[in-house]
C-alpha cells in the first residue's frame, strides 16, 4: 500500500460541486488501486458531502500526510480554513468559499513542494468567489505556478484513448495563450511563447509513453490566414516557431486550419496539438470527452491533475455532478508519478 502514489486532493469551492465528486469518487476501487488519496480542505464540508451521497464513508482529521491510511470507506483529510465556510450556501458565490479554496490550493503545493505527497489533485475553483477573497488570479494555473515560483508553464486538458479517440496516446491539448480577453491573444502571442507550449507538450507526453509524440500547431486565423488575407500571424509567428521547435528534434507539424487539425487529431494523426488561445482548444477537446478530460498544469516542479469542468453552481449538491473527471485526474496523476503510460482496455463512452 505504501509504495503507492499519495496524492492530496484539494476540496475546491464548497459552494461547488468538488465536495461531493471528491465523494461520489472515492468509494470507487480502481482509484484506491492507483493511489493513496487524502483530502485538504474543511472536514465539515467534506462530511456534509458523505451525508449528501448516503454513504458509509468516515472522514478521519489527520495532521500530516504521513498519518494517511485511506481505504474505499475512510477519507483522511488535512483540515484547514475557518470554520465559517460552513456558512456558505450551495452554488452561491461567496467570498468565504474562495478563500477556503485557495488556502486549501496553498496547502497542498506546499505539500507537494516538501516531497509530503507526490502529486495534487484539485477539484474546481470560482474565479470570482476567488477574486472577492483577495486573491487576482486568473485560475488555479497561475495560482500555483505563481506558488511554485515559475514562469514557462501551460496548461493542458489530456484524453486517453478510446473507441472514438484514435491515438494510442490520447490526445493532449496545450494553450499559448489562456485565462485573458480574446483582444489580448494577439499581444500575447509570440514566437517564444508558441515554441515554449510546444516544447512542454512534448516533455509531457514523452514522460507518459515513452516516445517522442506527434504534434499538431494550429493556425490562429479562419484557414490559416488564407496566405496573410485573413492575418499573418501564421507566417510571421507561429511558421518559424514551428520551425525553431524542428531544429531542436520536436516532431513538429503546423501551423494548420484547427477545424481540420482537430479532426485529423481524433483520427490518430496527432499525439498533441498546441491550441493557440483557450476556447480553441478547449471547445474541441471536450465535445471529444467532456467527463473523460483531465486538466494538468505543466512546468511545474510537482505534478498537478484536475478535473476539466467548473463548479457547475446550476447542479451543486444535488447528488447530479458526475465524478468521471475526478476519477480519471486521479488516474493520470499516479502514472504520472509511477511513470507509467496507460495500460489495459481503453476507455469506453459513457
Amino acid at each position: 500500500m505504501k509504495s503507492k502514489p499519495l496524492i492530496a486532493i484539494t476540496l475546491g469551492d464548497p459552494a461547488g460541486i468538488g465536495p461531493e465528486i471528491i465523494v461520489g469518487a472515492w468509494t470507487e476501487t480502481v482509484v484506491h488501486e492507483w493511489c493513496r488519496p487524502l483530502v485538504v480542505g474543511h472536514p465539515g464540508v467534506l462530511r456534509r458531502a458523505v451525508e449528501l451521497w448516503q454513504m458509509d464513508l468516515h472522514v478521519q482529521e489527520i495532521n500530516s500526510p504521513d498519518e494517511a491510511e485511506p481505504t474505499d470507506g475512510v477519507i483522511p483529510c488535512i483540515a484547514c480554513g475557518s470554520d465559517d465556510v460552513l456558512d456558505v450556501l450551495p452554488g452561491r458565490l461567496d467570498a468565504r468559499a474562495g478563500q477556503a479554496a485557495y488556502e486549501a490550493i496553498v496547502v497542498a503545493a506546499q505539500l507537494a513542494l516538501c516531497k509530503k505527497v507526490d502529486a495534487i489533485t484539485t477539484a474546481p475553483l470560482q474565479k470570482e468567489a476567488l477574486h472577492r477573497a483577495g486573491h487576482h488570479f486568473p485560475g488555479h494555473t497561475e495560482l500555483l505556478a505563481s506558488l511554485c515560483g515559475v514562469e514557462n508553464f501551460a496548461m493542458m486538458l489530456y484524453l486517453g484513448p478510446d473507441d472514438v479517440l484514435h491515438s494510442p496516446a490520447g490526445l493532449a491539448v496545450v494553450h499559448v495563450t489562456l485565462h485573458t480577453a480574446l483582444r489580448n491573444v494577439f499581444d500575447e502571442l509570440t514566437e517564444d511563447a508558441v515554441l515554449t507550449k510546444a516544447q512542454l507538450a512534448d516533455d509531457f507526453m514523452t514522460r507518459l509513453t515513452g516516445s517522442r509524440p506527434r504534434i499538431g500547431i494550429c493556425s490562429l486565423n479562419p484557414h490559416g490566414g488564407e496566405g496573410g488575407l485573413f492575418g499573418d500571424e501564421e507566417r510571421t509567428i507561429i511558421a518559424p516557431a514551428v520551425q525553431r521547435g524542428k531544429a531542436q528534434g520536436l516532431n513538429l507539424t503546423g501551423p494548420l486550419p484547427t477545424d481540420t487539425l482537430m479532426i485529423r487529431a481524433r483520427d490518430g494523426e496527432f499525439d498533441a496539438v498546441v491550441a493557440m488561445y483557450h476556447d480553441q482548444g478547449h471547445i474541441a477537446l471536450k465535445l471529444l470527452g467532456m467527463h473523460q478530460a483531465v486538466n494538468v498544469t505543466l512546468g511545474l516542479p510537482i505534478i498537478r491533475t484536475s478535473v476539466a469542468h467548473g463548479t457547475a453552481f446550476d447542479i451543486a449538491w444535488k447528488r447530479r455532478a458526475e465524478t468521471s473527471s475526478m476519477i480519471e485526474a486521479l488516474r493520470v496523476a499516479s502514472h504520472l508519478v509511477t511513470g507509467k503510460a496507460r495500460s489495459g482496455k481503453a476507455r469506453k463512452r459513457d
